[in-house]
């Protein structure tokens, strides 16, 4: 299995997909402009708190079997969620 990384925008919310075990399913569009369907099981409710719609997410993972991307890491750049005052 190759590792990689990517770099993209969070096209829309997460979804779950399964609650037991938690499997979480996102749509992002990497720096290259391609779309990348991803799933996220380890640290999955993070993922939903952290991330919204619009967001700048760092993923590491690897592509499955579907050509999914399955993420094993994250880290949300930039929310687009602003603080009230």
């Amino acid at each position: 299995m190759k590792q990689l990384a990517i770099n993209g925008k969070l096209i829309s919310e997460p979804k779950v997909l399964k609650l037991s075990p938690l499997l979480i399913f996102a749509k992002i569009t990497d720096d290259a402009g391609q779309q990348q369907n991803c799933l996220i099981h380890q640290h999955g409710l993070n993922f939903l708190y952290q991330a919204t719609a619009g967001a700048h997410v760092a993923l590491f993972g690897h592509y499955n079997q579907r050509h999914q991307f399955v993420i094993t890491h994250f880290t949300v750049i930039a929310s687009t969620t602003a603080a009230a005052s």
